[in-house]
């Protein structure tokens, strides 16, 4: 026995008769439930005064899993009732991802269709819909432009008000139908001799077993919220349908007229405000890189004239303002064999060192005698070494590579 649900997603209350209790498992002659499958979760709601907590289809049964075991017994007729705000969110947020796949349509190249998922809110309040997925099969960069279009459509698709039907199509007609898509990681509504075929009029055909509105009206505003990568060759969309889309464009229209009023520009304008910020920007930042690369240059000139003479090899020591282990290390490599044979560069705190050489003097040697002297660690090669950690002031570690 499946469930009617698919059929007649309308019907929210009915009367079945029982047909066994096992514990806090029970199934029925016939039911309007939708037990949880092809990406839509299981409904909820009352069977016989008791609380419907999951529904699943177990060997050709629906089987309803409820919070405790029931007064009634097999043989018996109860009421039943299905939860008619969650049935509804269900049915729009299927629907909806039929409608989003119809957008991709128009977008996309070899679209294919990989997957799907609604999760349940995580509350009963309003605001608590959940997300939904669709997983495309693409070659298409669904970057931020294309993901824009594709939730235009879908509204448009939408507020077209176009006519959602669903019916039964003999399997080999369903596989020879080019316009069908199919979801490929489930393969659903290929297990039987017919396949069950929704179509949103003039703009999506699919298998799919799931509840779904008679109108994409119905549906109300659509959101898009990110897309990801999950696998290789699929993208994911994520969206909301519902409270969640409307309090989702509330935060981006919230969010961008703050951006505009902070740049003292409007909406529209946004976009070139933020290009011609992020161009002053990039100027400050090359004419401050400029003005460190002369306090630096200006530093090591100073640093040329006290070079000291160390069992014949020339050695420039010194501290160097605003540079990191790596630049330090790369800055002495430049220096050296132009006046001096070995350079020792240090941040002005003391914590990095770099040292290059000509070859005749060991850079590891030298990282090595300071560790052992301050603490820290480091190493490196014949020509250049690094030391971090260093225990001790910038003064003295100077002090001490000078001797």
């Amino acid at each position: 026995m499946h469930s009617l649900a698919p059929a007649e997603p309308y019907t929210r209350s009915f009367e079945a008769s029982v047909t066994s209790v096992e514990g806090t498992e029970v199934t029925l002659e016939e039911t309007y439930f939708y037990a949880e499958g092809g990406g839509q979760p299981a409904d909820r709601g009352q069977l016989g005064g008791a609380t419907v907590l999951d529904v699943q289809s177990r060997d050709g049964e629906v089987v309803h899993r409820l919070a405790t075991e029931p007064a009634f017994a097999a043989g018996d007729t109860v009421e039943a009732s299905v939860d008619p705000a969650f049935r509804s969110y269900c049915m729009r947020a299927h629907t909806a991802s039929h409608v989003l796949y119809g957008a991709g349509r128009q977008l996309l190249d070899d679209l294919g269709y990989g997957g799907f998922d609604i999760s349940a809110p995580e509350s009963e309040e309003p605001s608590a819909d959940g997300k939904v997925r669709v997983d495309f099969t693409t070659p298409t960069d669904i970057d931020d432009e294309t993901l824009v279009d594709l939730e235009r459509l879908t509204n448009r698709a939408v507020w077209d008000s176009r006519s959602v039907t669903w019916e039964q199509v003999p399997q080999e007609a369903a596989l020879n139908r080019p316009d069908i898509a199919f979801n490929t990681k489930t393969e659903e509504g290929l297990s039987g001799d017919t396949v069950r075929v929704v179509t949103v009029e003039g703009w999506d055909v699919a298998a799919c077993g799931g509840t779904h509105v008679g109108n994409t009206r119905e549906i109300g505003p659509v959101t898009l919220l990110d897309r990801s990568n999950p696998g290789e060759g699929l993208t994911r969309v994520e969206f909301a349908v519902g409270y969640r889309a409307i309090e989702a464009r509330a935060a981006t229209r919230r969010h961008a007229t703050a951006a505009a009023a902070t740049l003292q520009t409007g909406v529209p304008e946004l976009p070139e405000a933020v290009s011609r910020l992020r161009s002053e920007n990039q100027e400050l930042h090359d004419e401050r890189d400029a003005l460190a690369e002369r306090l630096v240059d200006t530093r090591l000139a100073e640093l040329r004239e006290t070079v000291v003479q160390k069992e014949g090899s020339a050695w420039l020591v010194g501290t160097v303002p605003g540079l990191d282990a790596n630049e330090l290390a790369a800055r002495a490599q430049r220096v050296v064999g132009e006046g001096a044979d070995v350079v020792a560069l240090l941040d002005e705190d003391g914590g990095y060192l770099a040292v290059a050489t000509s070859g005749d003097v060991d850079a590891g040697g030298v990282v090595e005698e300071v560790t052992a002297e301050f603490g820290g660690g480091g190493g490196g090669s014949q020509t250049v070494a690094q030391g971090g950690g260093l225990g001790a002031d910038a003064e003295s570690i100077v002090a001490f590579l000078r001797e």
